[in-house]
């Protein structure tokens, strides 16, 4: 396929072919050397990676606390720390695996990826991209040295008023969780309008919504999710922060406020937020599953619309969180319908992977022995939560171990295997080398097993009557087994960590060289070299079918037509992916990074004084002036197949 147009400029494909195609488009999209480079880059690969690198880093670091807080439990009336420390430990832990690795990480391997799966040269809105990564940095970076400076948060990750309110929890503490909320909200946001104009207008030519892939899908489903629940928990922590500094009364019910109305506000984005974990495995696994079984993913149809499904009952279920609030009954049995409900397209999704499978002729390599972990782990943590659709066994259960084991079933079955599966997976795009097989395999043993030794006792301390988030228990309550069982569980779960680190460590510098494409797997991201060039893609590929690299073994069809010494990008149509115009790609900038600078003052400033919000307006704004101020005239022309 040819892209003409008026121009008379030199195109790819036309006057230059080979290393000297590769070399001008090399220059035109490569980042200045040094650190400048480092600071200034636009290029989605790099943030992606820096987004994952700084996740795992945040992981670890609520892994160590997770360790401590299963030692002070591995008994009767130990004494390793006092109440208030592990009040902080537990919030720290919760709010760092979900507000800064669960979702963030998610968000990274779609940035990384998605580009090169629908064959373009990068995301829409780069600096913007760079942007949302210095505001969650900044965020980690805010909660984490509270904690270190013995002023973290401590009314738990969800933090309920009027827990949190000034009333009960004086100090910063709370103000500094609320305003980390922001910081990560502000990037989520940012990195899910990213991902969804890349996927409706970036996609190559002929890559129809019906061929998109799996995790294409799966993330365009999570980013419109992200955008419609994300405001909530944005609302409800600035309700808060005005109340506790301010003097609002949103959650003062002596003042005529609502302390449910937090719960609600945080609910109605906490429950899809699950989803938004899960639903990106769900794509991890689609894509494993047909690499290793050489199967397309049995009924593509039904995968698709499973997945648009549970986006959408996953935003009328949120109540089930509060079934023991004393909430008005005729609600409870739509909510409980409508969490019932929420397990038919997830098992229709476990339906098709295991069609797959059995039609296929599986490879057991280590990334799809985890799409089996995610399998047997995730079906648990589902049956355990259509249990709680119950009003009377929830109330039973309620704030016991059983929820903690039912959610980490859930998260880490659907979506930490998974993603662990897809770091393998992916790995030799990303660095050019293989991960180790052999180590691959003991860290795989030791995180699965790991896990359900520590994690499937917990059922029977729920049941048995053991609450959560008590920092000790007293002897004679028949807990103590069970106790130091999970506290054993849990260390065979960090050394399986710990070597799956030191395996991608190694292996990025000794691992076998990988080809582009060592998998034989089937998506356009194995179209181009590992790791890919900074442009992603010498010519534009064009999508005959959903597999495209397995239906033309022989030669993939591209477009030409983008200039060469320009940043361009192919915007396509949304439903059938025409070719329409040639959009300019940002440059890089440092102004992303002063923008986020500024707002992060401001944002800090803020909890101890309201007056910030004003005079840190002005900052923010030089910063956007100057992050879009024009640079010259830029007309993209329509383009005619």
């Amino acid at each position: 396929m040819t892209v003409l147009s008026g121009q008379d400029l030199p195109r790819d494909g036309e006057a230059l072919q080979g290393a000297a195609l590769h070399a001008r488009l090399e220059r035109t999209w490569g980042d200045a050397p040094g650190l400048w480079g480092w600071l200034t880059t636009t290029d989605h690969k790099k943030i992606g990676r820096r987004y994952i690198v700084t996740a795992f880093v945040f992981m670890a670091l609520a892994g160590v606390l997770a360790l401590a807080m299963r030692l002070q439990l591995a008994g009767p009336e130990k004494a390793l720390m006092t109440p208030d420390r592990y009040n902080q430990l537990f919030t720290m832990h919760g709010t760092t695996m979900m507000f800064l690795f669960a979702v963030p990480v998610m968000e990274a391997m779609a940035i990384y990826l998605v580009p090169l799966m629908i064959g373009t040269r990068n995301i829409s809105f780069p600096r913007l991209n760079a942007f949302s990564y210095w505001m969650y940095l900044a965020g980690g970076i805010l909660l984490w040295v509270a904690f270190l400076l013995n002023i973290g948060p401590d009314a738990g990750w969800f933090s309920y008023t009027p827990l949190s309110g000034p009333q009960f929890s004086p100090g910063k503490r709370v103000d500094i969780w609320a305003q980390m909320i922001t910081f990560t909200e502000v990037a989520a946001l940012a990195v899910a309008v990213e991902i969804v104009a890349t996927i409706l207008k970036q996609r190559a030519p002929g890559m129809t919504l019906s061929r998109m892939p799996l995790f294409v899908w799966t993330m365009l489903v999570v980013a419109l999710m992200v955008i419609f629940s994300m405001p909530s928990v944005a609302l409800g922590s600035g309700l808060l922060i005005s109340d506790r500094l301010i003097g609002t009364h949103f959650y003062n019910a002596y003042e005529h406020g609502d302390p449910l109305l937090w719960q609600h506000l945080f609910w109605f984005f906490g429950h899809p937020e699950v989803y938004i974990i899960f639903l990106p495995g769900a794509g991890f696994v689609s894509h494993i599953t047909e690499t290793f079984t050489r199967r397309p993913v049995f009924a593509y149809p039904a995968m698709v619309l499973s997945l648009v499904t549970v986006g959408l009952l996953a935003f009328g279920v949120w109540v089930h969180h509060m079934f023991a609030t004393g909430l008005p009954r005729t609600g409870y049995a739509f909510y409980t319908a409508a969490t019932m409900a929420v397990s038919i397209p997830a098992g229709i999704q476990i339906f098709c992977w295991i069609a797959t499978i059995w039609d296929g002729r599986p490879r057991f390599k280590v990334p799809f022995l985890y799409v089996f972990a995610f399998i047997f782990t995730f079906v648990i943590g589902g049956l355990s939560g259509v249990m709680q659709a119950s009003v009377p066994i929830d109330l039973q259960v309620h704030d016991t171990y059983f929820i903690v084991a039912h959610f980490h079933y859930v998260l880490v079955g659907g979506a930490v295997f998974p993603l662990l599966g897809a770091i393998d997976y992916w790995f030799p795009k990303v660095t050019g080398r293989m991960m180790g097989e052999a180590l691959g395999k003991v860290s795989f043993w030791l995180v699965f097993l790991g896990f359900q030794v520590t994690f499937f006792p917990m059922h029977l301390l729920g049941m048995w009557g053991m609450p959560r988030r008590v920092y000790t228990y007293p002897t004679g309550m028949g807990w103590d087994e069970m106790n130091l069982i999970a506290t054993m569980g849990s260390f065979a779960l960090a050394a399986g960590f710990v070597l799956y680190i030191v395996n991608a460590l190694n292996s990025a510098r000794r691992g076998a060289i990988a080809g582009p494409n060592p998998w034989d797997a089937a998506g356009l991201e194995w179209a181009t070299a590992s790791p890919p060039p900074q442009y992603n893609f010498a010519h534009i590929p064009v999508v005959t079918s959903r597999t495209p690299l397995w239906d033309n073994r022989n030669h993939l069809p591209v477009m030409t037509g983008l200039r060469v010494d320009d940043r361009e990008v192919l915007l396509t149509t949304v439903m059938d992916a025409v070719p329409d115009l040639r959009e300019p790609s940002a440059l890089p900038s440092i102004w992303p990074l002063a923008s986020a600078l500024a707002t992060t003052c401001m944002f800090i400033a803020s909890i101890f004084t309201p007056w910030a919000v004003v005079i840190g307006t002005f900052p923010i704004a030089a910063a956007l002036i100057a992050w879009f101020w024009p640079k010259g005239p830029m007309s993209p022309e329509p383009v005619i197949e």
